[in-house]
């Protein structure tokens, strides 16, 4: 029965490193400010407040182009979210390949704590309608 776990396991998380390939091909292929089939945070589309997530999509896009300040100003928490999709992806890709990801110890309740206070921080602060926060918004 571990056997038949293991292929299912090891077939999702192939089948979820093939769609994280293909969402990455559709933002580097096409940019996101000049289409309109890239969901939109709802949050921001209902009340106007950018979340700390808004803006990704097309700092990603940016980046995948090598223009890391443009990035950088569509949203600056960037690096925390490529490091942290970055390990998601390499896991998932090990759990495909050798039916073993890599360790989520290094996700302890501390670190996530800190990640979320900080994504709140950043969705108040960028939301001031203040220079220099109003440069934070998207």
């Amino acid at each position: 029965m571990a056997e038949a776990n293991s292929k299912i396991e090891r077939l999702l998380a192939a089948a979820g490193v093939s769609a994280v390939g293909v969402g990455s091909f559709f933002v580097w292929y096409y940019n996101p400010s000049n289409v309109n089939f890239f969901p939109v945070c709802p949050l921001y589309s209902l009340t106007g407040i950018a979340c700390p997530g808004c803006g990704l999509t097309r700092a990603f896009h940016a980046l995948f182009h090598g223009d890391v300040l443009t990035a950088l100003d569509y949203n600056a928490l960037l690096p925390f979210f490529t490091l942290i999709f970055g390990y998601l992806l390499i896991s998932m890709f090990l759990v495909a390949v050798k039916g073993r990801g890599l360790s989520f110890k290094v996700f302890r309740p501390k670190m996530l704590w800190s990640f979320f206070a900080i994504a709140i921080v950043f969705a108040v602060v960028r939301n001031l309608p203040v220079y220099p926060f109003s440069v934070l918004y998207p």
